[in-house]
């Protein structure tokens, strides 16, 4: 089912687009489409929907492709199971596998930023006959590591609870984020972009102290310069609606993943790749070692940059750079 979607606004929609929910093993993925060509999968991290893509679409038709954005398992009007295990890694590639395959496509480029990022990673390990390119924004693609990942975050941080391990107990950041959703995402928003970002003194938002909540330490100021009142309206209106359980589980479910994919214990990416990062990004620079093995774990990249002076949330924050930067890639790996 399908329907064209009215202009950009505080329903969640993008002008020019079409609305479209697929049928998929586990239940129905919605998606946002745009443009004719090669396929290009575009998919978001947390805590955000396929309206994060909405600068990338129309660039990305206009360009000579057909751009999809979806909502991931969890999330706006995907698709919310009930199991934590439901959101294992390989049950959100078998979601992509199927998208592609209800679009009546082949082949697909698939781009993820954030969780999507993985996600995005994954399916190209998994399925590289089906992802034929993959491209990566903040989070740096980085092989499987020997290290039970709960194991390996409980050791960050010190005497304070990394924001993972925090995210791992079921209705624990529920409990903090449900009450004043709008609120939480605002300060979470603000606090990983450049220029908003809380200053060093105040402790980082990603570590939690014994006895508080993540928020406590997020920035308080306005919001910024690219999340207007309305985007935030957006995102704020669908986890109102959903809740955040759907996007949380994909962080209880890092050791499931690391045993379910196991058997790619040092494989490699050989697909045309990208990476963009901000210089400002902490998922950027914590993993500093893991772009530096590019040459060894990303044989097909095409290029790697870092944008001086943005944040995590790279494609809203800096959409025209990415843009053009995804649109040179694109053009070099479908000629």
């Amino acid at each position: 089912m399908q329907q064209p979607a009215p202009a950009s606004g505080t329903s969640g929609t993008v002008s020019g687009a079409v609305h479209r929910l697929v049928d998929v093993p586990g239940g129905r993925i919605h998606l946002v489409e745009q443009g004719t060509g090669p396929l290009v999968l575009l998919i978001h991290g947390f805590p955000e929907t396929s309206y994060s893509w909405r600068h990338q679409l129309p660039a990305l038709a206009e360009a000579g492709f057909r751009a999809v954005a979806v909502d991931v398992r969890g999330y706006g009007r995907s698709s919310a199971p009930d199991a934590v295990d439901a959101y294992r890694m390989t049950a959100l590639v078998a979601d992509n596998v199927a998208v592609v395959k209800a679009l009546g496509e082949e082949t697909a480029t698939v781009i993820g930023h954030d969780w999507g990022s993985s996600i995005a990673a994954d399916s190209a390990l998994m399925r590289p006959g089906l992802f034929t390119a993959a491209a990566f924004l903040s989070v740096p693609y980085s092989p499987w590591n020997p290290v039970r990942p709960t194991e390996g975050f409980a050791r960050i941080g010190g005497d304070e609870e990394f924001y993972v391990s925090y995210f791992q107990e079921p209705g624990r950041a529920e409990a903090e984020i449900e009450p004043d959703v709008r609120g939480w995402l605002a300060g979470f928003y603000t606090s990983l972009s450049a220029g908003t970002m809380p200053p060093a003194d105040q402790g980082s938002p990603f570590f939690v102290p014994a006895g508080a909540q993540m928020r406590d330490r997020f920035a308080r100021g306005p919001l910024p310069s690219w999340l207007t009142e309305e985007d935030l309206d957006v995102y704020s209106a669908e986890f109102e609606r959903t809740g955040l359980t759907g996007g949380l589980n994909r962080y209880r479910n890092v050791d499931r993943d690391w045993e379910d994919l196991a058997a790619w214990d040092g494989a490699v990416l050989t697909q045309p790749s990208l990476f963009i990062g901000g210089s400002l990004d902490s998922s950027t620079t914590w993993m500093a070692d893991a772009i530096a093995a590019y040459p060894d774990t990303l044989p097909g990249l095409v290029s790697s940059h870092i944008i001086e002076g943005c944040g995590h949330w790279i494609q809203q924050e800096r959409a025209a750079e990415v843009n053009a930067l995804l649109v040179r890639w694109l053009h070099t790996v479908h000629g």
